[in-house]
């Protein structure tokens, strides 16, 4: 091309959560038998809508009106219907006219990072769900800005790492938290929150906070809503239904504004959010119609603490199978339905394998973990050795070695045969070098 075409920060752009879908589906076509660890769709893993949620939707899918444009920042019936739920949580306080609808978060969050100024940095924790980590370092045209989470002390944040990063980081204008965590499965403490509003305050930062598994706690946990702990600070939430009702093929989410009077530039930003969805026209319809009949509905709160509990027996299964190898750090999920498992300084290298009885599958996964990361060596021998589809955890803007598995298998005897195998080839693969 005469020109250069791709602006520096494209290169950060990456998912590696369905990139390893490729190298899975190139060895199913040789015939490999796959159980998919890699991606939190919990239809894909036989969740099963109850049929009144489906009938709500097939009532509304006969409205006339389900087939047409929306309001640009959502229909109002359902920003009114969400803006009251927030309300009563006795947080901060807002109208319909501070929420904005999205398709999906994902939309959602490249939105937010394309009108972000260049130099503006928000800080995010490590290991970082990756749709928001390449966002931020494409908008930035460099490495994401970090937090620890450490592994050490439950997933939660380092909240002495935060603070010093900030400090000596003048661009960071804003702190996101994933709350649900996503990819450890950690819920963030009360006092862990407050103290995060501090450093905001102290600093004149915004919060935001990714709040798509906010309602999927389990095992006595509890997750608060950004609108519970950000006082005056401003802030946005972003929230959905793709994980909660689950309907992820909705593609439907939103933001919550808070405080967006409380500083000119943040309530700038807030303006530019809502004028980029009239530019686009609206979201998704039908989902929005949905959100009041089914969240109303006497039955739905029934619905998630069922769901809920489901997963809180399968975190309970996966502990109980991989918390006993002393190679790893393993910590217990009490949120969202993901666990990332590491393995402990100096227990992988670049020799480790398994064995592989199929030549072409064999060849392949050889090829593949050619130079790279000890944990992506791991996961591509794991792929080809058991079928076994997970996610290395250095993909997740992080320097620590491990994987990330889903907690969504909906059959617990498959889930605990595929989590033995995945135990015994952990085992097998650290022995291969001794």
């Amino acid at each position: 091309m005469r020109t250069r075409l791709l602006k520096e920060g494209v290169k950060e752009l990456s998912y590696e959560i369905r990139e390893i879908v490729k190298k899975a589906m190139t060895l199913e076509k040789l015939g490999l038998d796959i159980f998919w660890e890699n991606i939190g769709d919990p239809i894909e893993k036989n969740t099963q809508i109850p049929q009144w949620m489906k009938q709500i939707i097939g009532e509304l899918v006969q409205e006339n009106k389900s087939y047409g444009y929306s309001p640009s920042k959502g229909i109002l019936s359902t920003r009114e219907f969400l803006a009251k739920r927030t309300n009563e949580l006795g947080g901060a306080q807002i109208s319909a006219e501070d929420i904005l609808f999205f398709n999906g978060l994902g939309d959602a969050i490249s939105t937010f990072y394309f009108l972000l100024d260049q130099t503006a940095r928000v800080i995010g924790p490590s290991p970082a769900y990756s749709t928001h980590s390449s966002a931020e370092a494409a908008h930035a045209h460099a490495r994401p800005i970090t937090y620890r989470l450490d592994p050490e002390n439950s997933w939660y944040p380092d909240l002495e790492d935060m603070y010093n990063r900030i400090k000596y980081n003048p661009s960071v204008a804003g702190i996101l938290i994933i709350n649900p965590d996503n990819p450890t499965g950690m819920v963030y403490p009360h006092e862990i929150l407050q103290a995060i509003v501090k450093i905001a305050k102290e600093f004149k930062l915004f919060i935001l906070s990714d709040e798509i598994y906010n309602k999927i706690t389990y095992n006595g946990a509890r997750a608060y809503a950004l609108a519970e702990f950000i006082d005056d600070v401003p802030g946005i939430a972003m929230k959905g239904i793709s994980k909660e009702f689950p309907w992820p093929g909705s593609r439907c989410g939103w933001m919550e504004f808070y405080n967006r009077d409380k500083d000119p530039e943040f309530g700038g930003l807030c303006s530019a959010l809502d004028n980029a969805k009239m530019i686009e026209v609206c979201s998704t319809t039908l989902p929005q119609m949905a959100i009041p009949r089914i969240m109303e509905d006497e039955r739905y709160d029934a619905h998630r603490e069922d769901l809920n509990n489901k997963i809180g027996r399968r975190s309970k299964i996966i502990a109980e199978i991989l918390g006993e190898v002393p190679e790893l750090t393993f910590n217990e999920t009490f949120g969202a339905f993901y666990n990332t498992i590491i393995f402990k300084a100096g227990v992988l290298n670049d020799v480790q394998s398994l064995e592989i009885e199929d030549d072409n599958i064999r060849e392949l996964v050889e090829e593949w973990t050619e130079g790279v990361r000890p944990d992506y060596r791991f996961v591509y021998y794991l792929l080809g050795a058991t079928g076994i589809c997970v996610v290395p955890i250095s993909s997740f803007c992080s320097d620590l070695q491990g994987f990330r598995v889903t907690l969504l298998e909906e059959k617990e005897d498959v889930l605990r045969e595929k989590f033995s195998l995945l135990r015994d080839a952990i085992r097998a693969y650290i022995k291969s070098s001794t």
